[in-house]
């Protein structure tokens, strides 16, 4: 029932967090609802959304999640959260793929030459520790052996510029 003179009285039913107060004014011939969420904040809330269970809140709900899954799904190195990684973390996890993800794009460029991690690098906090935190601007590159393998000694952080001057020669298609 959308908003019309037949719509259910939602006033002083609970969902999620929110606690209907009053009718608000129609809009889209759709009910609204004034509401007040648990935390206080007070909003204007779509029947559909209250009812359907796609409204549970103001946001402070989200908010607590993110919080608590935030805490939950922090590496023990502190250099990922959920999804976001520092850079240095997401040049390892990317040098890791490339070699050992068989259905990485770039796999055939790396790990299916041959071209392999070391062992101590297979744990993030090796690879941080040889390498350091990476700098603004730069990026993973083998050098000076650009066909050989990610170990120490044989990886820097290097600009675009550099990684340019050190790459194989390209194949001209025939």
């Amino acid at each position: 029932m959308h908003g019309g003179q037949n719509c259910i009285d939602l006033t002083g039913q609970t969902f999620g967090r929110w606690l209907v107060q009053s009718k608000s004014q129609q809009r889209d011939g759709r009910a609204y609802w004034n509401c007040v969420c648990v935390c206080g904040t007070s909003r204007k809330v779509a029947s559909r959304g209250l009812r359907s269970g796609e409204s549970r809140s103001c946001g402070c709900l989200n908010n607590e999640l993110v919080v608590v899954n935030t805490a939950k799904f922090k590496f023990k190195h502190g250099h990922a959260l959920g999804h976001t990684m520092t850079r240095t973390y997401s040049s390892w996890v990317s040098m890791r793929r490339r070699c050992l993800n068989p259905t990485d794009k770039d796999f055939a460029r790396y790990g299916g030459r041959g071209i392999t991690i070391c062992e101590r690098w297979t744990t993030y906090e090796n690879f941080l520790a040889d390498m350091g935190e990476r700098p603004e601007g730069k990026t993973l590159d083998r050098y000076p052996d650009k066909n050989g393998n990610y170990e120490n000694g044989n990886v820097r952080w290097a600009t675009p510029e550099e990684q340019a001057n050190n790459r194989r020669p390209r194949r001209l298609a025939a």
